[in-house]
């Protein structure tokens, strides 16, 4: 690796082999070719035909294109964009140097937005099924987590105060059903990608009117072949010279949906690691401070977070470019796209593989767990307490003045005096309250205060989790490889 000059981090250390090729210039030019190759079969197959009247296309030019459409001579077209300074007509000069037979019919009546962009069309649609594969492997190892622990009791929080309790598996729950919401988006988007065709200049396929000789049946069905030779069910119906930019703000959203899922569940665990309930993986070798060595910093977490936040940001780059749009085109849509939808992807994908680590490798404290739980718990439990003493003839209006009272001070020892909460003891000597402090410890019991918590989570992942991942049982197991 060449140290002299700036190289991508997401490339270098965040990004999986798989996503950098998909978005690698080999994609790209070798699909370009795929692509000359699925018109000349289209024109073929529609009778198209020169002035002589004999086919304008021959299977023998087909078959040529075909030899070498992997094998792309990139210093041919290197050489001819110096000259010309485009880079698709240097392509297909050096695709025909190759092709002589097949030259002069590469290209035929297309604009170079019918390799750019429906380029960009498959790319960004195979780019989705890797996303996809990903996330539904977070959701495997998240609904496994869930199910481990949905009997163990929590504190929950709202506002991060104590409030009444949940389990650890009923939170990941939480997780799941924002990732599975995120899986709704992404297949619905993935499920409606178009190609963009070859619609022409402006999108009025005029040039192949005038190539088919006006027959407009021919070149309605020519994006029709099109799009089946590569793998799509249709086209867009309308365009200007390009594919709506509309599409990339699409696709993006999708992956800054799963950006803000993945912030919110990674904020959570760098929240749990700080009270020492779970904690993200952590390596035997691995230095969580340089000067501080007894520290396990979330660093995993705090990546996830950080990728995450430039994934959301990203999103307005493509809805600018969408806005600023005019007419049938512009080009200041180029090198923002070149940049935006690219790196969306690879940060995106970065932080899949972080969110595969961690939540294949979380730790559970269940003891630390437990004992903040019940340091709470006395407060938790005043309303059954309440109940049970207006059962025995008391009255409801007044206990509840006293427990308040008798909470209060109880907080006071905790919060002031470092002292334990003392709570059952304070209403054990309270005569208003008809039980002694052996029976009022009898509602300590956690799982009496965490309602359908366990029936919940195994019911969401039953009903809901479960059939996504039967159906795609097969993709399961992915293991990523973390470079830092």
């Amino acid at each position: 690796m060449s140290n002299d000059k700036y190289t991508s981090p997401l490339s270098e250390r965040y990004a999986s082999k798989e996503m950098q090729y998909i978005f690698s210039p080999d994609k790209k030019f070798k699909t370009w070719r795929k692509l000359w190759i699925a018109l000349a079969e289209a024109e073929n197959e529609l009778g198209l035909k020169n002035e002589k009247g004999e086919p304008a296309v021959t299977k023998a030019q087909i078959e040529e294109l075909k030899a070498y459409s992997e094998d792309i001579n990139y210093d041919v077209a290197k050489e001819r964009e110096k000259l010309v300074r485009h880079d698709v007509m240097s392509h297909v000069y050096a695709y025909g140097v190759q092709c002589p037979t097949a030259a002069g019919i590469i290209h035929l009546g297309a604009t170079s937005c019918y390799v750019g962009d429906n380029t960009d069309i498959i790319i960004m649609s195979e780019a989705l099924k890797l996303v996809r594969n990903k996330l539904i492997n977070v959701i495997d190892r998240l609904a496994g987590f869930a199910l481990e622990y949905k009997d163990m009791p929590c504190l929950a929080f709202t506002h991060f105060q104590p409030a009444q309790p949940t389990t650890v598996g009923k939170r990941a729950t939480l997780w799941l059903q924002e990732f599975m919401m995120d899986l709704e988006d992404l297949e619905y988007v993935a499920g409606s990608m178009k190609l963009l065709g070859s619609k022409g200049t402006t999108g009025t396929q005029a040039s192949f009117m005038e190539l088919f000789d006006g027959d407009e049946e021919k070149v309605k069905t020519l994006d029709d072949i099109i799009a089946k030779k590569m793998g799509f069910d249709k086209c867009f119906p309308v365009s200007g010279q390009t594919y709506s930019r509309k599409l990339d703000t699409r696709v993006l959203n999708v992956l800054a949906g799963i950006a803000a899922s993945a912030h919110k569940f990674a904020c959570d665990i760098r929240l749990l690691q700080h009270l020492k309930e779970v904690e993200e993986p952590f390596e035997k070798n691995q230095i969580g401070s340089s000067a501080m060595a007894y520290k396990r910093n979330p660093m995993r977490c705090e990546r996830i977070t950080s990728l995450a936040r430039y994934v959301m940001s990203d999103v307005t780059n493509a809805m600018y470019t969408s806005a600023c749009q005019w007419f049938e085109r512009t080009l200041d849509d180029s090198a923002n796209k070149r940049i935006s939808i690219p790196e969306g992807f690879l940060a995106t994908d970065g932080i899949l593989d972080l969110l595969l680590n961690v939540a294949d490798g979380l730790v559970v404290y269940d003891k630390v767990i437990e004992k903040r739980l019940m340091s709470e718990l006395p407060f938790m439990a005043t309303e059954n307490i309440m109940m049970d003493a207006v059962k025995a003839g008391g009255n409801r209006q007044e206990l509840h003045e006293e427990i308040r009272r008798l909470s209060m001070q109880a907080g006071e020892n905790v919060k002031k005096h470092g002292k334990e909460n003392n709570l059952l003891e304070l209403i054990a000597e309270d005569s208003k309250f008809p039980m002694g402090e052996e029976e009022l410890k009898d509602t300590m019991d956690p799982t009496r205060y965490t309602g359908r918590a366990a029936s919940q989570t195994e019911e969401y992942i039953r009903d809901f989790v479960r059939p996504v991942l039967d159906v795609n049982k097969e993709i399961l197991g992915i293991r990523p490889e973390i470079n830092v």
